[in-house]
């Protein structure tokens, strides 16, 4: 991933050094565990220990001849090692190595991932208690409906990504491997017991079962789990673009000192970052689909799932942990304008108390389709005379003031009686974090 939408964390993890020294450790737990039972004398292992290094320019120039980078690996840190190298890779095949160190890092990645999502569900969690009776309009199909809380709306957000870190822990601990089972996953020279001790060394869970190669449904769930949660941020990001928008400006999201929204127009305050969220949680859906087809591999192994892996394991790792630490930024310093969201429920004079109104009527007495022909024929009106409202036109429906007292349509068309249901909604949220 190009540095400007990976993290420093990330970018160490992902290097070409992190690479070859979690290769490294798998390769030492191994002489480890073989020491252990007596194949490696306890004077070379400490050779072993002392001189294995690697070169990176080495193992590219080897790599250049042998076509094969866990042979070049191994070839320089031969070179280093000396005869004593004769027990590195002993009974391994490359992808021992390879799906073993990768379970490594992927490790790693899913507890970054997890303590940033962990920020971000803290930020929502407190921006909803916060904005709890901060009452807006509410939109369906971009269309005013009815009102609700701006902490409501981000308390849906909250909920979402508690689901969101239970997929994740799941996928990650699916792919926290390891396998030391040889080239068809029959352990012919290594035995399970090594496996165990090998993965037990590198804190690993092992495969119970495997071929040369971890199966690859783990792969493709953690992907997948991964776009999902990408694909929540894009909903949090495309929120606040909508309520950004000049007409709206609701929400806007943070615009710092000396940060400027145009080249041609000075005025602009552009919703530039939750754009940048959604193009990326794009990227990550398109990581999807390989994932999914490196499932089904040629028999006990082929190779057409590792050159898609070198790209989307780090890609879609990195761009997850970026996106999660700049949405938490974004709702930390979120602009909110109060004033904006009175001036819009006022909007539609009226309009997004249609239900209520509805409702009142049908409590009258009134049969549903006639108190329906009531209120729709008020509001058509209302939509069509900029200068009438609801209210007004109901009233002048004697249909309507046959069985609506003022004081009853008061009541139903006060924006504020939804908020005795608040506190159940937020207990409910409350009882799904901590089951």
């Amino acid at each position: 991933m190009i540095e400007r939408y990976s993290t420093p964390e990330m970018r160490e993890l992902w290097s070409e050094q992190a690479k070859f020294q979690a290769w490294l450790d798998v390769e030492l737990a191994a002489c480890d565990v073989w020491a252990e039972h007596d194949r490696i004398p306890p004077d070379e292992l400490n050779t072993i220990h002392e001189r294995a290094r690697f070169d990176i320019a080495r193992i590219d120039e080897i790599e250049a001849t042998v076509h094969h980078d866990v042979i070049a690996f191994t070839t320089s840190l031969a070179e280093n090692i000396g005869p004593a190298s004769r027990f590195v890779h002993m009974g391994l095949t490359s992808n021992d190595v390879v799906d073993t160190a990768n379970g490594l890092r992927l490790k790693q990645a899913g507890a970054l991932i997890l303590a940033e999502l962990e920020r971000l569900i803290e930020v929502l969690r407190a921006f909803a208690d916060t904005h709890k009776r901060q009452v807006m309009v509410g939109r369906t199909h971009g269309i005013h409906a009815e009102p609700i809380t701006l902490g409501l709306k981000f308390l849906v957000y909250h909920q979402e990504m508690l689901r969101n870190r239970r997929r994740l822990v799941e996928a990650f601990a699916g792919v926290s491997v390891g396998k030391i089972s040889g080239a068809v996953g029959t352990f012919a020279h290594t035995g399970p017991d090594f496996e165990t001790a090998v993965c037990d060394k590198l804190q690993l869970d092992h495969a119970p079962v495997s071929t040369q190669v971890l199966q690859r449904d783990r792969h493709a769930a953690l992907i997948c789990a991964i776009a999902v949660c990408g694909g929540g941020i894009e909903k949090i990001a495309t929120e606040i673009r909508h309520l950004q928008r000049t007409e709206v400006r609701e929400l806007e999201e943070p615009f710092s000192k000396g940060q400027k929204g145009s080249s041609a127009m000075p005025h602009k305050r552009n919703p530039v970052k939750c754009e940048q969220l959604t193009g990326l949680a794009r990227l990550l859906r398109g990581h999807v689909v390989p994932a999914l087809e490196n499932i089904a591999l040629w028999h006990e192994r082929d190779i057409s799932h590792s050159s898609t892996e070198r790209v989307i394991l780090p890609d879609a790792t990195t761009l997850l942990h970026y996106m999660l630490r700049m949405t938490t930024r974004i709702v930390d310093t979120l602009h909110i304008y109060p004033d904006a969201m009175q001036r819009n429920l006022d909007h539609t004079r009226g309009l997004i108390f249609s239900q209520r109104v509805l409702l009142a009527l049908i409590d009258s007495g009134m049969v549903r389709e006639d108190a329906y022909d009531v209120v729709q024929s008020a509001a058509m009106k209302t939509w069509g005379d900029p200068a009438s409202t609801l209210r007004a036109n109901l009233q002048a429906d004697d249909r309507f003031t046959a069985v609506m007292s003022p004081e009853a349509l008061d009541a139903a068309m006060d924006s504020n009686a939804f908020l005795n249901y608040l506190d159940a909604i937020y207990d409910r949220a409350s009882r799904a974090e901590n089951p």
